[in-house]
């Protein structure tokens, strides 16, 4: 009931801004996971194999924390609420073109594409949300936005599963085609926030005293980034950990399910959305809890309650346990992340909210971003290219980094953003 009690508390404005938060990263992770469960279909469509097609999410991965800065920089810069219209038209425009790609060089170059649109989307919408909502909530909503993410992959499960075996298409109507065509269809939730969207009331009033000012100090300030730099770095290996860990979890399991256990598309299309489920349970009840044991407690303890979970995750043999493991091990891995959009906005500078934490995140997207074809490598050099002890390893060393990495670190829970200085270096609060 405390769950509804958050949600009560907002005002229709706040709502309006954390809905088309939360349904951006969700249709903006829902386009990524069509390539993940599309994999072996667009590798056959392509006469490649399936590490030829991985290199796809390294081009997405690689190019995310150029769309960060970018995007980042036009949000601090024009505010957070037109970038992330124009942060949507353009993932969604990408996806499109890649279901019309003749060629495998030019589906990698739509893939590099997108991926500096969804680079973009995690720093401005995390950064609109948060600044937009209650402190005193902050680990529960940041818990219920980065599930977005899940909840994407949860529809791309429910996509493949519901549709893909009933479409037989040719040429540019074959089945993963159709799919990315449906992933095209975000674009009309610029046309919501066009209407139902205010600006972050921070970016707002942090211009109006700009202006009542006259200052003539840039509206990004890049001495953040050095005064920050041993923090920024700490934040770049922390999100290293973190989507090594999510997305070797997530991005070659529905392979594994496939190649590894035999399992037919809409049984693996089934499981993904069963994984998501506890995935979407875990971001949110561990947000929630994060206000009550800390940000970095709860990080610990998610992220090390996974290791248990894989037996049943990669080596069941029946559908049931296989979906029971599935479902734990993203309610924790997921537990884990859930934390992470209020823990890196609260441990972020103020001035620089919409580009510092979002380039963390993506630079550290980056570090990981060969984690697919690195796995893919590994399972067909040393197991015939079986996933199942390369995905398992995977979630051992992950879960343990995060421990560690996070243990180190500090926290800034329920820091109070109204004040415009947080996050400002002394000296030039001394100026003020």
């Amino acid at each position: 009931m405390a769950f509804f009690g958050e949600l009560k508390r907002l005002n229709p404005v706040q709502r309006s801004t954390f809905a088309a938060c939360f349904l951006g990263w969700t249709l903006d992770a829902f386009d990524f996971f069509l390539l993940t469960v599309c994999l072996k279909a667009i590798a056959a469509d392509f006469h490649v194999g399936i590490p030829a097609i991985a290199e796809a999410i390294f081009w997405t991965l690689v190019m995310r924390p150029l769309g960060a800065l970018i995007f980042g920089v036009l949000a601090e810069r024009y505010g957070r609420r037109p970038t992330l219209i124009l942060n949507i038209v353009c993932f969604s425009v990408f996806e499109l073109a890649s279901a019309f790609a003749p060629s495998l060089t030019t589906f990698l170059v739509c893939r590099a594409m997108f991926g500096i649109a969804m680079g973009g989307e995690w720093g401005v919408g995390a950064a609109l949300a948060l600044e937009s909502l209650p402190a005193s909530g902050r680990g529960f909503f940041s818990g219920i936005l980065q599930e977005g993410y899940v909840v994407g992959n949860l529809l791309a499960g429910a996509l493949y599963w519901l549709l893909f075996p009933h479409l037989h298409g040719t040429g540019m109507l074959t089945g993963w085609r159709v799919m990315f065509m449906i992933g095209a269809l975000p674009a009309l939730l610029a046309f919501y926030m066009q209407y139902k969207v205010e600006e972050s009331p921070i970016w707002l009033e942090a211009e109006r005293r700009r202006r009542a000012e006259r200052s003539t100090k840039p509206r990004i300030d890049f001495r953040h980034f050095v005064t920050y730099l041993p923090t920024f770095l700490f934040l770049v290996l922390l999100m290293t950990c973190f989507n090594s860990f999510s997305h070797g979890t997530q991005d070659l399991y529905p392979t594994l399910l496939e190649k590894d256990h035999g399992l037919a598309p809409g049984r693996v299309g089934l499981l993904i959305v069963i994984a998501n489920i506890g995935a979407l349970l875990g971001g949110i009840i561990c947000g929630a809890l994060s206000e009550r044991i800390g940000r970095r407690r709860m990080i610990i303890i998610a992220a090390l309650a996974a290791i248990p979970v894989i037996p049943l995750w990669a080596w069941s043999h029946t559908v049931p346990l296989l979906a029971l493991g599935g479902f734990l091990m993203q309610f924790a891995v997921q537990g884990a992340f859930g934390v992470i959009p209020a823990h890196l906005n609260e441990l972020s500078p103020g001035p620089v909210r919409a580009v510092f934490p979002g380039f963390a995140y993506q630079l550290g997207n980056l570090c990981s971003s060969r984690n697919g074809v690195f796995q893919a490598a590994l399972a067909q050099r040393y197991s015939g290219g079986v996933l199942t002890v390369v995905m398992s390893w995977t979630v051992v060393v992950g879960a343990i980094a995060i421990a560690l990495v996070t243990g180190l670190g500090r926290e800034a829970r329920g820091e109070d953003w109204s004040k415009l200085d947080v996050g400002v270096p002394t000296e030039e609060k001394s100026l003020g």
